[in-house]
């Protein structure tokens, strides 16, 4: 490198990260519309970014894009013709990719369609419902007694048609055509750390590698969580063997820890990469080992796709309270936080230009096996799309994993066994390396196997 990654990033100053924040922080995203639009073409001023359409209906393996949806206003007013709840005030407050309504509803119905945490009375969740038709608000707990009028108006101006996905993309060209992927999600509204921060952050990280030489080739992908990584991988089979390794870079603007969710096996030249920086960082640094839920590793580490991406966050999704609620706002993210993650980012990304081959890609892990009960994944390449095949919820909203209720258990096992049905593992070994009962993993089995995306070998 002709110029020191350190000094570079002292010369950004705190605030110029937190700015862009503040700018993203109102736009309503989702997984298609205009505000995923509006928001890449913001971050387009600081890297040249190509922005790719993909139109509704086009088949990415499993799945196919969505309708698109985009959002002007959404209220409940009272008998007095008062807004008490407000998605202008807060764009949480509506059920993402909720269908057009107006009318008046009773009380009754309208508490059919309101979504709390009850263990977070005072919050207001994020919830989506992207693949059913539905329509709903969020509200805090706590304000569910004041709902006592007899009729309410409901207006949600919003539109479900034909259009297409957006996500952008940003090449580095390095000295060699081999690549270090660097992917991080801008589906989620007004949501701070989890993950305008990992968008702030992987731009500025772009920008500043955009300015200085490399021996790799470094590719920047911003997409929608899930559908978008998944469009992306489908659009992309024929280049993904020039990936040697990456990072997808999620919740990195709180004060929390620096944690690194290592690859599938675990023994990635990347892995060994963040590991050894953390070490010489010597600040309290955690590392968890993968499972396959969570953010977009899960596609990366697919059986039919197996690239070595790890995860860079500080305090993981699902680990602090403020997750997938109003309060991950603003306030709940730190300036000094957000600078210390694109500092730590750039010692990794150091570190494997100093490395130059990390071509040796993670092996299997060997464990005692038994030969019984052994799968193959029939969709290995991402995750099947669960919900159409009613083995996954249509409304999703925050939940604690592995402390969840039966249906909880039932989907992390089902996840679980896809990854890992790759004809090597076993449901016995995956009950090792998970964690969860054998009875639970052949209960899921079954279930799977009804619905043709499994096939068992033994």
């Amino acid at each position: 490198m002709k110029k020191s990654p350190k000094i570079l990033v002292e010369s950004k100053t705190k605030n110029e990260l937190y700015e862009l924040m503040e700018e993203l922080y109102p736009i309503c995203r989702s997984i298609t519309g205009n505000g995923v639009r509006k928001t890449l073409n913001i971050l387009k001023k600081k890297i040249p970014l190509k922005i790719t359409e993909v139109t509704t209906g086009t088949k990415v393996f499993d799945w196919k894009i969505p309708l698109e949806w985009n959002i002007k206003d959404a209220y409940v007013k009272n008998l007095q013709g008062k807004r008490i709840i407000d998605f202008k005030k807060s764009n949480i407050h509506l059920l993402n990719y909720s269908v057009p309504i107006n009318k008046k509803i009773t009380q009754k119905e309208l508490k059919l369609h309101l979504h709390t945490l009850p263990d977070k009375p005072n919050s207001i969740p994020y919830v989506t419902s992207y693949y059913k038709k539905n329509w709903g608000f969020s509200v805090a707990h706590n304000q569910l007694e004041s709902f006592n009028d007899d009729y309410y108006d409901v207006k949600i101006d919003s539109s479900l048609k034909p259009g297409s996905l957006t996500y952008g993309e940003f090449l580095k060209k390095g000295k060699i055509s081999d690549e270090i992927l660097i992917s991080t999600y801008v589906c989620h509204p007004s949501l701070c750390n989890d993950n305008l921060s990992g968008v702030v952050v992987s731009t500025m990280l772009a920008n500043i590698l955009s300015k200085i030489d490399t021996y790799f080739s470094y590719r920047f992908i911003f997409v929608p969580e899930t559908i978008g990584t998944i469009t992306w991988l489908s659009k992309n089979q024929k280049n993904l063997s020039k990936i040697e390794g990456g990072l997808v870079i999620t919740c990195v603007g709180d004060n929390g820890n620096f944690t690194y969710k290592k690859t599938k096996y675990g023994n990635s030249t990347i892995d060994k990469i963040v590991n050894d920086i953390f070490k010489q960082s010597k600040r309290k640094t955690k590392t968890k080992d993968f499972f396959p839920y969570g953010s977009d590793e899960r596609q990366f580490c697919s059986p039919g796709i197996n690239l070595d991406v790890g995860v860079f966050m500080r305090t993981p999704y699902y680990e602090f309270k403020e997750y997938h609620t109003a309060d991950d706002n603003l306030k709940f993210v730190s300036k000094t936080a957000l600078k210390d993650s694109l500092s730590m980012l750039l010692k990794i990304i150091s570190a494997i230009e100093i490395t130059k081959d990390i071509k040796q890609h993670s092996k299997i892990k060997k464990i005692n096996r038994k030969k019984s009960d052994i799968y193959l994944n029939l969709k290995p390449k991402c995750e099947p799309q669960l919900g159409k095949r009613n083995l996954y919820r249509n409304i999703s909203k925050s939940r604690l994993v592995g402390k969840g209720n039966s249906q909880d258990l039932i989907e992390i096992s089902i996840l679980w066994i896809l990854n890992y049905s790759d004809g090597n593992y076993s449901l016995n070994d995956i009950s090792k390396i998970s964690g969860l009962p054998i009875k639970l993993l052949k209960h899921s089995s079954q279930l799977l196997l009804k619905k043709s995306l499994l096939k068992k070998l033994n």
